[in-house]
């Protein structure tokens, strides 16, 4: 069957992750091209139709040093690959489902591998190829016997009818995964042409299964007796008690895991709250000590006030004290400089009115602008001293 690309994408268009979907249903075409695609409706048990993808056809898987081709479908959810695919065996009309711990009674498939699905390490090729392996073990088919066949079978005595040596224990449904109705694996034989039963036809006929062991059969005297049911009941029982022991041990385990690691986001959260905690204490103690100061200097500040209130008019030379003879000379050379430049300044303004001549004007000004050459150079070098900034 031609892998139509564009199809398929259109059939994704509603998933969630159309495009690692697409990756996935591709990957395993390549590799088996006896599964192909198709969108049909599947229905769950609450009576919920779904359109959703599914890939259907044969794996080969061998037996016994035989290759036989095992029916299957696979149904991907519309939030694959977050969630594990649902799948069947799709027995033909010649063949029988073989239940065992891998499929159950309607033919659903069952693996560790499905129940362990995680997006991040989980893949539809993977799960096709661990199907392999597995019913290479555990075939989860086997040929129906005519009555002919079975009247004449070498292992089977004749004096018992034929539905005896097809009886299967009983065998748990029981699964971790949510459970649809089997009529969701049988697609819709209108939309699909399949015939009446809703199997498909597959164009090359299936080789006979190996016939079902019975192991409820006493070939050595021909007969069934009422101990060997009882310990084929039993043996169901033991099986059907240790996968459901199973299921809760690795429900709990996975409970506990989930706990632990609870646990450990608390304790990381507990630290990061405990360091917050110290750092919020430490700043509101530097904020009291800052109030504290801020408290000490208002004091000091209304005193100076009231201080300076009950004194009388002081004059502003007065006020202005250096510390040191060298900030003396630098503030007496600031101020001889400003009065200079002031005076020029005076003498510009008597030259525009004409109190003075222009010869007096510039004679005065060469005067007074080598005294104030002299006063910034002088300035300069004291704020050098200093260690001031130098302008």
């Amino acid at each position: 069957m031609v892998f139509e690309e564009g199809r398929i994408k259109q059939w994704l268009i509603n998933y969630i992750n159309p495009g690692m979907a697409f990756n996935d249903i591709k990957s395993v075409v390549t590799h088996y091209t006896a599964l192909h695609p198709t969108k049909e409706t599947y229905i769950f048990n609450d009576g919920t139709p779904m359109e959703l993808v599914n890939l259907q056809g044969t794996i080969p898987v061998t037996y016994k040093s035989v290759v036989y081709n095992i029916p299957i479908i696979i149904w991907l959810m519309d939030t694959h690959p977050q969630h594990a695919p649902l799948c069947y065996v799709k027995p033909t009309p010649t063949m029988n489902i073989k239940v065992s711990k891998y499929v159950d009674q309607n033919g659903k498939i069952y693996l560790p591998y499905l129940h362990e699905w995680a997006q991040d390490k989980s893949e539809l090729l993977g799960l096709v190829q661990v199907m392999i392996v597995t019913f290479s073990e555990q075939p989860p088919v086997f040929a129906k016997v005519k009555p002919k066949e079975a009247l004449y079978h070498p292992s089977i005595n004749n004096s018992f009818p034929n539905s005896v040596f097809m009886q299967q224990p009983p065998y748990p449904t029981h699964s971790p995964y949510p459970q649809p109705s089997y009529q969701g694996m049988m697609p819709q034989a209108a939309q699909s042409g399949y015939p009446p039963g809703g199997y498909p036809l597959y164009p090359t006929p299936y080789p006979a299964y190996p016939p079902q062991p019975s192991s409820m059969i006493n070939t050595g005297t021909g007969t069934i007796k009422e101990e060997h049911i009882k310990e084929s009941l039993l043996t169901a029982i033991e099986e059907k008690l240790m996968r459901r022991m199973k299921e809760e041990f690795q429900q709990n385990q996975a409970e506990l895991d989930t706990l632990k690691r609870t646990q450990d986001e608390l304790k990381q959260g507990s630290l990061k709250l405990q360091v917050v905690l110290e750092r919020l204490e430490k700043e509101k103690s530097d904020l009291d000590k800052n109030i504290t100061v801020l408290k000490d200097k208002e004091q000091e500040l209304d005193k100076a006030i009231e201080r300076l209130s009950n004194q009388e008019s002081m004059d502003v030379d007065d006020a202005v004290i250096t510390t040191a003879p060298l900030y003396k000379q630098l503030l007496n050379a600031f101020a001889e400089e400003a009065a200079l430049e002031d005076a020029i300044y005076y003498m510009g303004e008597a030259l525009r009115s004409g109190v003075i001549d222009l010869e007096v004007f510039l004679r005065q000004v060469r005067t007074l602008s080598r005294k104030q050459f002299m006063l910034r150079a002088l300035m300069q070098k004291c704020r050098q001293k200093a260690g001031l900034t130098v302008v």
